[in-house]
């Protein structure tokens, strides 16, 4: 692929350092909430870390059970490998994007335990940036595998029985 072809992004080059910029702008946003005072945080304090740890843990799992099962397959690009199959087990059964889903869950909880405004901004700047992302992938994916469009009727696209 020459170098003209990566910037014009057939292979959804772009997405991915779209997606990088994303990542490093929740990382160095500052947790900023005028109505989050010291009161309010501290009574809150004990569901923040619940929140916390538990879309922590989903996230570590979604993230290592969606690599693991797609390691022969997995790309930074979103356009599948040539020599890709359909994976339709284990949290691929649950949803459709379990690495996509690692990072929102992750940001999420983050999000709930700073009580942040700019995370949350990202938040949701990131959840139309993934949903975007997954489409186009989607798409490629059905050209590669007709069998999609069924799989991707029976199963939710991040969120298990929800979306």
């Amino acid at each position: 692929m020459s170098l003209l072809q990566a910037f014009k992004g057939h292979r959804g080059e772009y997405l991915v350092a779209l997606q990088f910029v994303l990542f490093f702008a929740f990382i160095i946003a500052p947790n900023w909430n005028p109505l989050a005072t010291p009161a309010v945080l501290a009574a809150l304090e004990p569901v923040r870390w619940a929140a916390l740890g538990a879309l922590g843990l989903v996230s570590i799992a979604f993230g290592a059970f969606g690599m693991l099962h797609i390691r022969d397959y997995l790309t930074p690009l979103p356009y599948p490998v040539d020599h890709s199959q359909l994976v339709k087990h284990g949290v691929y059964a649950w949803v459709r994007h379990p690495l996509y889903s690692s990072q929102l869950l992750a940001a999420l909880g983050w999000t709930l335990y700073s009580l942040s405004l700019p995370h949350l901004m990202i938040l949701i700047i990131g959840f139309i940036f993934f949903d975007y992302k997954a489409r186009k992938e989607e798409a490629w994916l059905t050209e590669r595998h007709p069998e999609y469009a069924d799989y991707a009727r029976s199963v939710h696209k991040f969120v298990p029985w929800i979306y």
